[in-house]
């Protein structure tokens, strides 16, 4: 259950700053948040705009859906245009998760006539994820499967929609 609302907080962290970041619209028909892209392809440069217009899960992916428009350019000048919609995988990821907490008052037994007494017990195991922490990684996406994509999605576009 901390997972979804782990991924929920960190949606609405993205969709604050992304909100943050935009001047204010002025009437627009949709929302859109663009983004610069730039890059090499065959022989030559790739210069242009990402357009962001909605979140969605496609085949249980979580991606932002837009447009993607540029030009290549050779060093003999622009080579074609481009113009296409697509489908950008979105990763949203913690670098620790709560795997345990386990809180344990304390204890007091007698086992005849032996008297054992256990104070409080806190056990927290917490996960962190990254480069070669093998275990750690392997724990927090079995923490993340009850993950709510599609409502993250539908909460992003909301937002998107506000902007």
């Amino acid at each position: 259950m901390t997972a979804v609302r782990r991924t929920t907080s960190a949606a609405a962290a993205l969709a604050l700053t992304i909100a943050l970041l935009l001047p204010a619209p002025a009437q627009a028909a949709s929302p859109q948040f663009s983004i610069p892209v730039a890059g090499t392809a065959a022989g030559g440069t790739f210069s242009g705009v990402f357009t962001l217009t909605s979140f969605a899960v496609r085949d249980g992916q979580f991606v932002a859906l837009g447009t993607l428009s540029g030009v290549i350019t050779t060093a003999t000048g622009v080579v074609g245009s481009v113009l296409t919609t697509v489908a950008i995988p979105v990763f949203i990821r913690s670098t620790t998760c709560d795997i345990l907490h386990l809180d344990i008052g304390p204890i007091s037994l007698n086992l005849l006539g032996l008297q054992v007494d256990l104070s409080r017990i806190v056990l927290d195991i917490t996960a962190h994820s990254g480069p070669g922490n093998l275990l750690g990684n392997l724990l927090c996406d079995v923490a993340g499967l009850l993950d709510n994509f599609p409502g993250l999605a539908r909460l992003l576009n909301q937002i998107l929609a506000a902007l």
